[in-house]
C-alpha cells in the first residue's frame, strides 16, 4: 500500500498533516488553552509547510520545493524539542516568557517584573496526556511530517 503513495500525495500528507496541527492548536485555544510565546513560534514553520504543500499541489512546483517542506518541518520540530525542554526546566527560556529569579530585587524591581511578566509562561506545562505535552506532540507529528517530505522529494525524483 505504502509504494502506492504518489509524491503528490506524499506533500498532501505532509502539508495537510501541518494544516491539522494548526487547526488542532486553534481548538485548544478556543476551549482555553491560550498559547505561550513559544507556541505561537512553532505555528508559524507549520504555517510555511501548508502554504509550500498547497503551492506545490496547484501550481506543480519543482520538486526541491518538498526540500522546503522538510526544512519548515524540521524547524518546528526543533522549535517543539526547545519548548519541550524550558518546560521541564532542561533548558533556559527566552526572557519573554518564563520567570526571573527574585532574589536581590527591590519592592519596586520586583513589581516592574510582575507587571511585565506574560500572562502565559513557557516554562510551566499547561497540559498533558501521559507525561506528553503539547510540545512533545509538535515535535513527534513534525519529524514524521519531515520523513513524508522527504519521501514525497525522493518518489519525485525516481519518477523523473
Amino acid at each position: 500500500m505504502l509504494t502506492r503513495l504518489t509524491p503528490k500525495m506524499l506533500i498532501a500528507l505532509a502539508a495537510g498533516g501541518s494544516v491539522s496541527v494548526l487547526i488542532g492548536a486553534l481548538i485548544f485555544q478556543a476551549i482555553g488553552y491560550a498559547p505561550c510565546d513559544l507556541c505561537i513560534l512553532q505555528r508559524w514553520p507549520h504555517l510555511a509547510a501548508a502554504i509550500i504543500g498547497g503551492a506545490m499541489l496547484i501550481f506543480s512546483l519543482p520538486r526541491i520545493f518538498a526540500l522546503l517542506g522538510a526544512a519548515a518541518a524540521a524547524a518546528t520540530g526543533v522549535l517543539g524539542i526547545y519548548h519541550s525542554g524550558v518546560e521541564r526546566h532542561i533548558f533556559a527560556g527566552p526572557d519573554t516568557c518564563t520567570s526571573n529569579g527574585v532574589g536581590g530585587l527591590s519592592v519596586d524591581d520586583l513589581m516592574a517584573q510582575i507587571n511585565g511578566a506574560p500572562l502565559i509562561r513557557c516554562d510551566e506545562i499547561v497540559w498533558d496526556i501521559f507525561g506528553i505535552t503539547m510540545p512533545n506532540l509538535n515535535a513527534l507529528a513534525s519529524f514524521a511530517f519531515v520523513a513524508l517530505w522527504i519521501w514525497a522529494f525522493a518518489a519525485a525524483k525516481r519518477a523523473a
